[in-house]
């Protein structure tokens, strides 16, 4: 961690403590070095900083590109490791960059829905999560967020305090079949693997419970 993001970390571990009462299970699960990537549900602006505060490595981000025409602003999200991506997240620059964060042993943070939930329950994969993760070869790790919509979704001008947050990582992923088979394919069992492994990886997220493990401090 560079000293902007290691600054940012230990506030908003601050902030999920002191203001949501967060709780954390099972951050050992996440490689401390190499390669990783993150795949979490996605219900609030609270969910990125959340998953990457509950770890003690570096994390990076994603953020629209147009963020970094601000001057101060990009310096920020530099700083903080952040991938720019365009409105939908899905072109090919965008994926270019998250690949060479990973190539280069990085870890970061992909949302398998796209988007933020509406109203609270898991949403259908989008099959973009699916295609970094063949093209790379870090394993994956699913995290699910719990707590974060009502604290603070698309529908509130203003965090609610004391609406307890929680994160919890599942176990690594690594999809060696599907990315060996990804190399000789054709185009249409190419695009079914990538949607595939979206769903797989829902699946696993949804499989995850609040209070199945023994809570983890970091």
């Amino acid at each position: 961690m560079n000293p902007v993001y290691f600054l940012s970390w230990i506030c908003f571990r601050a902030l999920y403590k002191f203001y949501f009462g967060w709780r954390v299970y099972n951050p050992e699960r996440v490689p401390l070095t190499g390669p990783v990537i993150l795949a979490s549900n996605h219900a609030s602006f609270l969910d990125p900083p959340l998953v990457g505060a509950g770890l003690t490595r570096g994390i990076n981000y994603l953020a629209r590109e147009n963020l970094f025409r601000f001057p101060v602003l990009g310096q920020i999200l530099h700083q903080w490791q952040v991938v720019p991506v365009d409105r939908d997240g899905g072109g090919a620059k965008g994926l270019r960059a998250i690949l060479d964060r990973l190539l280069a042993g990085g870890g970061i943070i992909l949302f398998p829905e796209g988007t933020r939930t509406r109203d609270g329950r898991l949403q259908k994969a989008r099959s973009g999560i699916g295609l970094a993760v063949i093209k790379s070869p870090a394993p994956v790790v699913p995290v699910r967020v719990f707590g974060t919509f009502e604290a603070y979704n698309r529908h509130m001008r203003f965090p609610r305090p004391c609406r307890r947050v929680t994160v919890k990582y599942g176990r690594p992923m690594l999809f060696e079949q599907l990315r060996t088979e990804s190399k000789s394919c054709s185009k249409q069992r190419l695009k079914e693997i990538y949607q595939q492994v979206a769903d797989d990886l829902m699946g696993a997220i949804a499989a995850l419970e609040a209070h199945a493990d023994k809570e983890t401090f970091p």
